[in-house]
Formats: C-alpha cells, sequence, structure tokens
C-alpha cells in the first residue's frame, strides 16, 4: 500500500509539474472567445492561461517596456510583425488565429438598417468606436466612414473609447445611439444576441487579420507553445468561428 502510495504522489507531482500558467496579453475585440478558450485550454491540457485584455496599441508599448506578456493576441498582423523585426518574439511563430468582422451596432432593435443608412441621419448624436491610434477596429471604423464619403459629416458625432470594448460600452449602455465594434462582441452562434446591426462588408475597409505570436519571455514556457498549439486545433477555431470571425 505504501509503494501505491508513494507512486500515486510521484505521479501527481510529475503532472503538477507538467502543468504551467501563460501570461497571455489578448485584443479586447477577442475577450469572449477567449474565455471560452482558455477555459477548456486548462481542462485539457492542465496549463492555465492568465489573460489580459486591451488594446493592441497599448499591449505592444507594455511589451516594449518589459511587461510580463509571454504570448500577444492581436487586434491585427502590423503589431505582432512589428515587434518580430524588432526582436522581441519567437521567430517563426506567427500566425493569423483569426480574420475579424466590423459591425454598426445599436444596443435597440430595429434601429441600424441593412445597408447602414442610419449614419446619415440627423438624429444620431453619438457614434462610439475605439481609438484609431491605437485599436485596429477603431481604424477599420474610419475607413468605412472615409469609404462612404460620410467621416466629415460625422466626425463630430465620434465618441472614441480607448479600445473596442470601451466602444461596446457606450452603446450597450446608450451613452452612444450607435457603435463600431466587433461583430464577436453581439453576436452569439452566428446570429446578434441583441440589439440591431449592420455587418460591414468587408471591402469597405482593409482586412483584420488577427495575428498570434510567441513572445521573447515566454520562449521557456512549455505552457506558453502549447497554447499557440491549441488555438490551432478543431476546438478553439470551432469557438472562433461561433463568435462570428473568419479562419
Amino acid at each position: 500500500m505504501q509503494r501505491i502510495a508513494l507512486l500515486v504522489l510521484a505521479f501527481s507531482c510529475a503532472t503538477a509539474a507538467q502543468a504551467d500558467e501563460v501570461q497571455v496579453a489578448v485584443a479586447a475585440n477577442f475577450t469572449a472567445p477567449m474565455q471560452k478558450i482558455a477555459a477548456a485550454f486548462e481542462q485539457d491540457t492542465g496549463h492555465k492561461a492568465v489573460l489580459a485584455f486591451g488594446a493592441t496599441g497599448k499591449f505592444y508599448a507594455q511589451v516594449r517596456n518589459g511587461a510580463p506578456f509571454e504570448v500577444l493576441l492581436a487586434a491585427d498582423d502590423e503589431t505582432p510583425a512589428r515587434l518580430e523585426q524588432e526582436g522581441m518574439t519567437v521567430p517563426g511563430t506567427r500566425f493569423t488565429y483569426a480574420i475579424g468582422r466590423l459591425v454598426l451596432w445599436s444596443a435597440r432593435a430595429g434601429v441600424v438598417d441593412a445597408g447602414g443608412e442610419i449614419l446619415k441621419s440627423a438624429q444620431v448624436r453619438h457614434i462610439a468606436i475605439a481609438n484609431p491610434k491605437t485599436a485596429p477596429y477603431g481604424r477599420a471604423a474610419v475607413e468605412v466612414l472615409h469609404a462612404l464619403k460620410l467621416y466629415d459629416a460625422v466626425s463630430g458625432k465620434l465618441v472614441q473609447g480607448e479600445n473596442i470594448a470601451q466602444a461596446h460600452q457606450f452603446a450597450a449602455t446608450g451613452n452612444a445611439q450607435l457603435g463600431f465594434v466587433a461583430l464577436s462582441q453581439v453576436v452569439q452562434d452566428g446570429k446578434l444576441a441583441s440589439g440591431s446591426g449592420w455587418i460591414v462588408p468587408a471591402a469597405l475597409h482593409g482586412p483584420i487579420r488577427q495575428d498570434a505570436v510567441l513572445l521573447g519571455k515566454g520562449r521557456a514556457n512549455g505552457a506558453a507553445r502549447a497554447l499557440l498549439d491549441y488555438l490551432k486545433s478543431d476546438k478553439a477555431k470551432a469557438v472562433i468561428r461561433s463568435f462570428g470571425y473568419a479562419l
């Protein structure tokens, strides 16, 4: 019995030794899917993903200033590529984990029409967007308004959130009647969970390719590499698709 107990203890210690934590910087638009993926990742592998959510531009500055992040899930492909060029990542680990979609959304049903014509309404006083200087979805929103030749007409109505999560909050609370937000924030199983929205045609803005990369601080962390592999799994891809992303 003593020998069996020792074997069980040794196995438990070995399993615990193999399990590890990984510090992950996650673009705000990917909050909901990443929370589900992280839970499944821990259940399937024993590794724990410690998640921080925010604007990709701010994460870039934090990584450059020594933040302890080991994996970056960006809202664009430019930031990971830039960090790669600056020697802040592990070469060969960058890949596109999702392609984002932008939606013009109102928390109220029946407000946003199928073509986004509501943008021209004089009754609309505030339109929420993420900060285009730091958030790729904010840049995409500005591109859309320029493509529709509406930017000059509505620029005074724009209310900027620090990131896409705050832009969504402005629209969800009614502080802004409309918001350009990530489709993933307002969709469940391919349908709008609430309110009304116009999924912006991808041709109106540059593709929102969202890249993941292993940062230098995660080079020796097996959990960090395991997480990036897990993002490529069928289980993770199914979650990503369910929130309206393309792959």
